[in-house]
């Protein structure tokens, strides 16, 4: 192809929806000189056999705006480019058809309500009436979105491509890439099989090819290929073409009008995977073979559900491959590994909704630097070490896949893939009774059984009460009156090492790093808008080292963060030492007493005062004790050579045995954090959120004359005040259960919505923060001086505000 550029600014890798969704964004942002290279046709890969249903709602904001985003988007498409898209709002219906579903089904009406979607709740006839071919003998009730819809994916592909190329950019099909090139870190250029292009930026949105492109430059990209099968039916008598998409979660399908009849579809527990031994050299525009025994099982569920579909002509059964991820969400963002190479990929069947609002996100990500909205959900540095073993990475997935339409509950676990990372203590601890979770590979212990009671430790899921709720309490109760133990081994650890490590982390942190060695300093890093990108702790441990310790679950986000805001010129490395130590954490008022017994070294107030860093031996072994706390209490952080952790975590125990000293897990962890105020990245805070708005401002070096990242924006925003302001609500109703995602209401006027929830054992009560928004401005007096209500499951119920924390060992306690 003799017009290929030798030179483009940015190089799209794939022509199907979001490709070609990125390139439209990205040419209207005025990035022109912008390609898109597919090796064979537009929409060849997967969208052209997509089903084309078009939901908005999920569980995070940010991700249902972009969904809501797709929608507006395809309203307006046509008259734009003058290309039909088949875009059809015909609304979305989702069934209920047991006690469990319908309450996720109203807690679903409640999350789409903060999110600002009109999502209505139907009596079986109501819903009935809008879909008049099911069998209704055993729905409960139904939700109805009125705003979604269904597309034609090829046509919307084709009618993106077409804008695209108004604004500026240009499509190459039959162009292969070959290669890509880096240098330096970075990407250089793209080889085709029709010459080589030289650009700033390449993004990938190859789809199920992704993987393998990007491991030639080191970037790992978890998905996998899974087939997913869904008929089409001839025309069937009753069937109007206003019809909405119907989805019966019990029933493991869903259905789309088409031409008169019927796309129907399902996600079975068996899933099958697909080119595990590689994708076939030039498959494209091909489906699989069409697997009917296998489709049976879905068969026997859809009969039950849609009765004329006994004696429906069936057109065809659609057999596809289409790309799967380990947790169900796609994949955006700069890849970690190499800069200015970004991902768009592993749609999860759903490429077709979030195919505009993905589109739009990645492309205002590449024009920025960073995105411009906390898209934490869906972020490739979400993933870490087990996700480079591509049979983990199916395991998982396949376990994810077939759990598309099963009930999501609450604190639900997945079981695949596991043990996969495992701390020294975890056959002590599985002993003890331990129940474990996991978090990017590590198990981790949830909460404890009591084995001589007969307790098993193993997690019954339910939108009530959960059966470790008094198991919980108890390690919660111990944390307050006496102590615990708790094994935070998968604790993310980096170094940061060089002569120039204080001016990189001066510039990188809000908080003031220039402190006396042995110092400990609670600090964010914040992006160019203030908002919070990483919440974790350093520790100055020489003069040209700091010690930094971060969630598990953001062990490569935060490295990547820190790494890449090391200004240019400045001499400081940064390593993962994750693996090096094991962490101990050693809290309750008795704390000391226990450390006392196992130390020579002094360990009183006096000596070893809050915020400071001390190495004590215990046992011959040389810990890193951390005067710290997230849990409210006095406490430690023992941080030690993994070989040591044995043998301190036995002293340590048999030194609290006169004191009391329980083991505890995680969810004690929340409880007590929940109680206390502190705050959760990811959930509570986040790129969204400044630490003004979040109360954390005391955490912030504006006093000082030291420029950080995100400083000027601050600056501005204290300034002018804020729009926006964390607050804790209690309900005084005992049998309310606070989750997350609740509705807020101030004065009866929807303000927000609760970021986390929980239970709090010491006040007696249901937990939950939130922001209270308000364009005009927001104070304490704003904040305090109003009544409030929280929807919890459709349902308003009265809550009470507070600025201040509900539990503080040094204060009078709040009592709900």
């Amino acid at each position: 192809m003799t017009d290929l550029p030798k030179t483009a600014k940015a190089v799209i890798i794939g022509g199907g929806i979001i490709g070609c969704s990125t390139a439209y964004h990205l040419a209207k942002l005025g990035w022109t000189d912008t390609i898109v290279l597919e090796r064979k046709k537009l929409t060849s890969g997967t969208t052209f056999h997509a089903a084309g249903l078009v939901g908005q709602l999920r569980s995070n904001a940010n991700i249902t705006q972009l969904l809501g985003y797709s929608v507006d988007l395809y309203n307006k498409l046509e008259e734009e480019t003058g290309l039909a898209t088949g875009w059809k709002m015909n609304g979305g219906l989702r069934l209920a058809c047991n006690e469990d579903r319908w309450t996720e089904v109203k807690r679903q009406a409640t999350t789409a309500n903060s999110f600002g979607l009109d999502m209505q709740l139907l009596t079986p006839k109501e819903a009935q009436e809008l879909w008049p071919l099911m069998d209704i003998k055993d729905v409960i009730g139904a939700a109805f979105l009125p705003t979604d819809g269904q597309a034609n994916p090829s046509d919307i592909t084709q009618a993106l491509a077409k804008g695209a190329r108004m604004a500026g950019a240009r499509i190459f099909e039959d162009t292969k890439v070959i290669s890509i090139e880096t240098e330096d870190g970075k990407v250089k250029a793209v080889q085709t099989e029709n010459g080589r292009v030289e650009c700033d930026v390449v993004i990938c949105c190859a789809g199920q090819w992704t993987r393998n492109l990007a491991a030639t430059v080191g970037v790992n990209v978890p998905l996998v290929s899974v087939e997913h099968q869904y008929m089409v039916t001839e025309q069937i008598d009753g069937v109007p073409r206003n019809l909405p998409t119907l989805r019966d979660p019990d029933r493991l399908t869903y259905y789309k009008e088409e031409v008169g009849g019927l796309v129907v579809g399902g996600y079975e527990p068996n899933p099958i995977p697909w080119a595990v031994e590689g994708i076939p050299r030039g498959f494209h525009y091909t489906l699989l073979d069409s697997k009917f025994d296998h489709f049976e099982q879905i068969m026997e569920l859809v009969l039950g559900r849609v009765p004329a579909l006994e004696t429906a002509g069936i057109k065809e059964l659609i057999n596809g491959p289409e790309s799967f991820t380990p947790d169900g969400n796609f994949i955006l963002g700069e890849a970690p590994e190499l800069r200015n190479f970004y991902v768009g990929a592993g749609f999860n069947a759903f490429g077709i909704a979030a195919g505009g609002g993905a589109g739009m996100a990645l492309a205002e990500w590449v024009h920025k630097g960073e995105p411009t909205l906390d898209l934490w959900p869906v972020d490739i540095r979400r993933f870490g070490r087990p996700h480079f073993d591509t049979d983990w990475v199916r395991t998982r997935t396949l376990e994810a896949y077939g759990k598309h339409y099963t009930m999501a509950w609450p604190n639900e676990e997945h079981s695949s893939g596991r043990p996969c990372r495992k701390s020294p203590l975890y056959d002590q601890l599985k002993a003890q009774g331990a129940c474990f979770g996991e978090k990017l590979g590590w198990e981790r212990p949830n909460w404890f059984a009591d084995l001589s009671a007969g307790e098993e430790p193993v997690d019954h899921y339910s939108f009530g009460r959960q059966n470790w709720f008094d198991a919980v309490g108890r390690e919660h109760k111990a944390a307050r009156e006496a102590a615990v133990l708790i094994d935070q081994t998968s604790f993310a650890k980096f170094s940061l090492k060089g002569p120039d490590a204080e001016k990189a982390l001066s510039w990188i942190a809000a908080n003031d790093v220039n402190k006396p060695v042995g110092s400990l300093i609670y600090t964010q890093m914040l992006n160019r808008r203030g908002g919070i990108e990483c919440d974790l702790t350093v520790t100055r441990i020489a003069h040209d080292e700091y010690y930094i310790v971060t969630g598990t679950g953001f062990a490569t986000h935060d490295f990547n963060w820190i790494k890449r805001n090391i200004p240019n010129g400045v001499n400081a490395q940064l390593f993962d030492i994750t693996s090096s130590n094991a962490v101990l954490s050693l809290m309750g008022p008795k704390a000391r007493k226990i450390l006392e017994k196992v130390t020579r070294n002094d360990v009183s107030n006096e000596a070893f005062p809050f915020g400071k860093t001390k190495t004590i031996g215990i046992g011959g072994c040389p810990v890193q004790a951390m005067r710290v706390t997230y849990v409210g209490e006095l406490g430690w952080e023992l941080h030690l050579p993994v070989e040591y952790a044995a043998t301190v975590f036995q002293i340590l125990q048999q030194a609290g045995e006169e004191f009391s000293l329980k083991l505890a897990g995680y969810r004690a962890i929340e409880s007590l954090r929940l109680e206390k105020g502190y705050r959760a990245w990811g959930s509570d805070i986040g790129p969204d959120h400044t630490p003004l708005e979040a109360g954390l401002g005391w955490a912030v070096k504006l006093g000082k004359d030291i420029d950080f990242l995100g400083r000027d924006a601050l600056l501005r925003q204290k300034e002018a005040g804020i729009k926006k302001m964390m607050a804790c609500f209690t309900v005084d109703e005992p049998t309310v259960i606070l989750l997350g995602r609740e509705t807020v209401y101030r004065n009866g006027e929807r303000v927000g919505w609760l970021s986390s929830g929980g239970y709090g054992y010491t006040v007696g009560c249901s937990i939950g923060y939130g922001y209270i928004r308000n364009e005009q401005g927001v104070d304490a007096e704003y904040v305090l001086n109003a009544d409030y209500e929280l929807e919890v499951a459709t349902k308003r119920v009265k809550a009470n505000v507070h600025l201040k924390p509900l539990y503080d060992p040094d204060m009078k306690n709040i009592k709900c």
